[in-house]
C-alpha cells in the first residue's frame, strides 16, 4: 500500500513509500482511508520544527475517516463496510487515573497517530476499535476528516471556557483551529467576535468573516489592544482564545482581557515568556490550557456536523493522496486553512 512517511528529523524528510498493509489485533480495525486532514503538526514535522518526540520512521496523518475493511475477532459493534471517523489517541495505558476517569487525553503514556504510531496518510491504517465513532450518512468523508480540529475547538470553547450571550470574544490565529474556534464561539452567541491574524493571513481572515467573525484585525498593522478595548463597555475582552502558538501572544492577551476575564490557550510555543505575569494577578484573570478531546467531544462535534451547524467548505481544499506535496505547500503558504487528502 501507499504510505506517506516522515523518516528522519531533518527538513523535508517525507516521501511516499510502499509498505505492507497493517496486520490487526483482536481489538483492532483495519480502516481504508477516505479522507485525512493535513494538520499544522504535520507541516511542523515536514519542516523538522516540531517540539515533540517522533518515532521515526512514521506514517503521517491523525485527522481521518474511512470505511472498515477488516475487524478484529474481539471487536463488537462494528462490521466491514461501516463508515467511521477515528480519534487520535492511538495508544493509552488504560489503567491510570486519567484513563479510568475518561480523561484519557491526559494519559502520561498516550501516543498519537502520525508521530507515536503510524497514521492515516496511507491506503490503510490500523486503529484500535475504542477510537472509532460512527459517521452519519449525511456527513461526507471530507467533512469527517476535519472532526479532530473541530473537537480541539469544541473542547476549548464549549467545555472549558465561558461565553455569555453578548460577550466580547477574541480569537488569536486564523488557522484551522482558530477558524473552528470562531464557529464554536458563534454558536454561543457572543456580542463581538474578533479574529486576529497578520497581513499574511488576509485570505484566512476573509474566511473568518464568512464563518462569523464580526471584526478582523491584523496584528502587524492594527493596534489590536486598543481596538478590542474600544468594543462593548471598554473594559476589554471577556474571553480570549489563543490559537497562535507563540508565547509572546500571551502578553497581548493579558493587555486586552478585562478584569476577571478568561484566557484559554490552545496554541503551542517553545519560546520562554520573557515578561511579567503580574497583570494576571492584578486583574484576577483565569488562564488555562486546553489540550485534545475525549469521547463526548467527538460525539458533540459529529452531531454539529450532521446538523449542518459547521461550515467547512470555505476552510479547505481537497487533494489526492499522491499530490500530498502540493497539499502541504498550499497550506503552508497560508493560501488555505486546511488541506484534505483523499484516495
Amino acid at each position: 500500500m501507499r504510505a506517506l512517511v516522515n523518516y528522519e528529523r531533518s527538513p523535508f524528510k517525507v516521501e511516499m513509500r510502499e509498505k505492507q498493509t497493517p496486520e490487526i489485533g483482536d481489538n483492532d480495525i483495519l480502516l481504508q482511508m477516505q479522507g485525512v486532514g493535513v494538520c499544522g503538526s504535520d507541516l511542523h514535522q515536514w519542516h523538522a520544527s516540531h517540539s515533540w518526540p517522533v518515532n521515526y520512521p512514521v506514517t503521517l496523518g491523525h485527522e481521518f475517516a474511512g470505511i472498515i475493511a477488516a475487524v478484529g475477532k474481539g471487536v463488537k459493534g462494528f462490521k466491514e463496510g461501516d463508515r467511521v471517523v477515528s480519534e487520535t489517541a492511538a495508544s493509552i495505558c488504560g489503567d491510570c487515573v486519567y484513563c479510568r476517569s475518561g480523561n484519557y487525553n491526559m494519559c502520561p503514556n498516550r501516543l498519537g497517530f502520525g508521530y507515536g504510531l503510524d497514521g492515516a496518510m496511507a491506503d490503510y491504517v490500523r486503529v484500535p476499535a475504542r477510537c472509532l465513532h460512527r459517521l452519519p450518512d449525511n456527513v461526507p468523508f471530507i467533512d469527517a476528516a476535519m472532526t479532530e480540529p473541530g473537537c480541539v475547538a469544541c473542547n476549548a470553547v464549549m467545555e472549558l471556557s465561558r461565553i455569555t450571550p453578548g460577550d466580547t470574544v477574541v480569537v488569536l490565529g486564523p488557522g484551522t483551529i482558530g477558524l473552528m474556534v470562531v464557529q464554536m464561539c458563534k454558536l454561543c452567541g457572543p456580542g463581538e467576535l474578533v479574529l486576529v491574524g497578520t497581513s499574511r493571513d488576509e485570505t484566512r481572515l476573509e474566511t473568518g468573516r464568512k464563518l462569523g467573525a464580526s471584526v478582523t484585525l491584523q496584528a502587524d498593522k492594527d493596534n489590536v489592544v486598543e481596538r478590542v478595548k474600544s468594543l462593548g463597555d471598554g473594559f476589554g475582552a471577556h474571553l480570549i482564545i489563543d490559537c497562535v502558538g507563540i508565547s509572546a501572544a500571551l502578553q497581548s492577551c493579558l493587555e486586552m482581557v478585562r478584569p476577571m476575564g478568561q484566557i484559554t490557550k490552545v496554541g503551542w510555543g517553545r519560546e520562554p515568556l520573557g515578561f511579567s505575569l503580574d497583570p494576571l494577578v492584578q486583574k484576577a484573570v483565569t488562564l488555562q490550557g486546553s489540550f485534545s478531546h475525549t469521547y463526548k467531544t467527538w460525539e458533540r462535534v459529529i452531531g454539529l456536523m450532521a446538523g449542518g451547524q459547521l461550515n467547512l467548505d470555505p476552510m479547505r481544499r481537497v487533494f489526492p493522496l499522491d499530490d500530498w506535496e502540493n497539499a502541504f505547500k498550499t497550506m503552508d503558504s497560508l493560501a488555505i486553512a486546511k488541506s484534505v487528502l483523499t484516495p
